[in-house]
C-alpha cells in the first residue's frame, strides 16, 4: 500500500502560519514587557504627584494631628471612590508622620515593609514615593502596588494576542492565494513534461523562475545521458545487424551444402571446415560487439582500486597459449607498482585486445614487449611493443574507428579491436596512442593512466 505522499502547498502554509504564530508571540513577549515597565513608570510618577499633592493640602494643619488625619482620610475617600468607579484593582496605602510620629496609615494590615520591583517576592511589586516638608515636619509616603500578573491572566493574554488572533485568518486567506500562484509554474512544467511523448528527449526550454533553473538543467542532463544511452543502443544493434550479415550468410550457405546429397568426402570435410570457420567468425565478432559496448558505458560507479601490474600479468598469463603456439616469446616488466581506480573487466578488454593485435601481426618466433612505469608528473604509462608490421603515419588515427581495416591486410578480423582499446582506456581516465616500434620497426602501443 502506498504511503501517503505530504503536501509541499500544506508544507509552505504551515510554515508561514508557524512564522506569523512566532512573530506574534515574540510581538506579544515584547508588548508585555513594555506594558510592565510603562505601568511601572507611570505609576511611580502618579504615585509621587499624588503624594506631593497630599502633602500640599496638609502642609497648613500640620500641628494639629487630629484634622491632619481627618483630612487624610478624606482625601483618600474621595480616591478611592474614583478608583472603584473605574473599576481599579490595585491596592494604595498612605502614610503620615508628623515630627517622625505615625499619624494615619490607610492599610494598617498591609506589612511594613512592602515588595518593590526588582526584589524577589510573590505577587505584585509596590511602588513607593516620600515627600517631606521640613517646616511642617510632615512626612508623607504612599506605595501603590502595581498589577504586573494582570498580563499574564486570561484577560490580559487575550487583550494582547486579540489583534493577532483575529488577523491570523486574514493573513492566511492571501497566503494560501500567493503560495497557490507561487506553484502554479512547478504545476505547469510537471504538465509539460507529462505530455511529451515518450521519444521526445529535446531539452526543457530555458524557465524564467530562479527556483525552477536547477530542476530544469537537471533534467535536461538526464535526458541528454538517456540520448547518448538510446544511441549507443541503435549504433550497437546497427553495427551487429550490418556485421553479422557476412558470417550467418555463410554459415547458412554451408549448412545447405551440407544437406545436399552430391559431393564426394572431400568436399564435404571442406564445407565442413567452412562452417566451423564461419561460427568462429560470428562468435568473436559477437564477444567484440559485446565488449565495445561495455567499454563505451557510461556507468559513474565509483572504482574500486585495483593494482594494475596484476590485471596486466593475469590477462597476458591468458594469451600464453596463443603466443606459445606461434612460438612468440613475451616479456612482461613492471618498473613499479601501479595501483589506481579501475573498472577491472575493460581493463582486461583493453590489455586482451592490445596483446592479440601484437601476437597477430607479429613474425613468428618473434618477441613482443610489454612494459608498466611511472609516468612524469603522476599516473602509470603501459606500453606493448611489437615487431609487426606496423601502421603507417597517416593511418594512425583511423584504425581507431569502428570496423576499419587497413587495406591490403591479410590477417582476419573484424576491425574493432582497437576500437574497444581506445573506449576502455577512456574508460579508466587513460589515452591511448600508437607509434612506431623500437628502432622504426613493429608498432609501439602506450597507454597513459593520469
Amino acid at each position: 500500500m502506498q504511503a501517503e505522499q505530504s503536501s509541499l502547498f500544506r508544507r509552505l502554509l504551515f510554515g508561514f502560519s508557524a512564522v506569523t504564530l512566532f512573530v506574534a508571540l515574540g510581538g506579544f513577549l515584547y508588548v508585555a514587557w513594555e506594558a510592565r515597565e510603562t505601568q511601572r513608570s507611570r505609576t511611580a510618577s502618579e504615585n509621587s504627584a499624588h503624594a506631593r499633592e497630599l502633602l500640599m493640602h496638609l502642609a497648613d494643619i500640620g500641628d494639629q494631628p487630629q484634622r491632619l488625619r481627618q483630612a487624610a482620610e478624606a482625601l483618600e475617600a474621595v480616591r478611592a471612590e474614583m478608583f472603584r468607579q473605574l473599576d481599579y484593582h490595585s491596592q494604595v496605602r498612605v502614610r503620615v508622620w508628623q515630627r517622625g510620629a505615625l499619624v494615619y496609615n490607610s492599610k494598617p494590615a498591609l506589612p511594613e515593609a512592602l515588595p518593590l520591583p526588582g526584589t524577589e517576592h510573590e505577587g505584585n511589586a509596590w511602588v513607593q514615593a516620600v515627600e517631606r516638608d521640613a517646616a511642617s515636619g510632615l512626612v508623607v509616603e504612599r506605595s501603590h502596588e502595581v498589577d504586573d500578573r494582570w498580563m499574564l491572566s486570561f484577560s490580559g493574554v487575550s487583550f494582547l494576542l486579540r489583534s493577532t488572533i483575529f488577523s491570523l485568518p486574514l493573513l492566511l486567506l492571501p497566503a494560501w492565494f500567493i503560495i497557490g500562484m507561487g506553484l502554479k509554474p512547478l504545476r505547469a512544467f510537471a504538465s509539460a513534461i507529462e505530455n511529451r511523448s515518450a521519444q521526445d528527449l529535446t531539452p526543457l526550454p530555458d524557465t524564467s523562475y530562479r527556483e525552477l533553473s536547477p530542476l530544469v538543467t537537471a533534467i535536461n542532463h538526464l535526458m541528454a545521458r538517456l540520448r547518448r544511452r538510446i544511441e549507443h543502443e541503435h549504433e550497437f544493434l546497427s553495427d551487429a545487424a550490418h556485421e553479422l550479415k557476412t558470417p550467418l550468410a555463410a554459415i547458412q550457405i554451408n549448412a545447405h551444402l551440407l544437406q545436399s546429397p552430391n559431393g564426394d568426402a572431400q568436399r564435404h570435410a571442406e564445407v565442413s571446415a567452412g562452417l566451423r570457420d564461419g561460427v568462429a567468425r560470428a562468435n568473436h565478432l559477437v564477444q567484440q560487439l559485446l565488449s565495445l559496448e561495455r567499454a563505451r558505458s557510461d556507468a559513474e560507479e565509483a572504482l574500486p582500486v585495483l593494482a594494475l601490474e596484476t590485471l596486466v600479468r593475469d590477462r597476458l598469463a591468458a594469451a600464453a597459449p596463443l603466443a606459445v603456439q606461434r612460438g612468440i616469446d613475451i616479456d612482461f616488466h613492471a618498473d613499479s607498482p601501479c595501483e589506481r581506480p579501475l573498472h577491472q573487466e575493460t581493463v582486461w578488454a583493453l590489455v586482451d585486445n592490445l596483446i592479440s593485435n601484437a601476437i597477430k601481426y607479429s613474425p613468428e618466433n618473434g618477441r613482443i614487449a610489454v612494459r608498466l612505469m611511472p609516468r612524469e608528473g603522476g599516473g602509470c604509462r603501459l606500453s606493448f611493443s611489437d615487431q609487426g608490421p606496423g601502421i603507417a603515419e597517416g593511418l594512425r588515427q583511423r584504425v581507431f574507428e569502428r570496423f576499419y581495416r587497413i587495406p591490403g591486410q591479410a590477417q582476419s578480423g573484424s576491425g574493432l579491436g582497437l576500437a574497444i582499446a581506445e573506449r576502455a582506456a577512456a574508460r579508466n581516465g587513460a589515452s591511448i596512442r600508437l607509434d612506431a616500434g623500437p628502432e622504426g620497426r613493429g608498432l609501439l602501443v602506450t597507454v597513459d593512466f593520469s
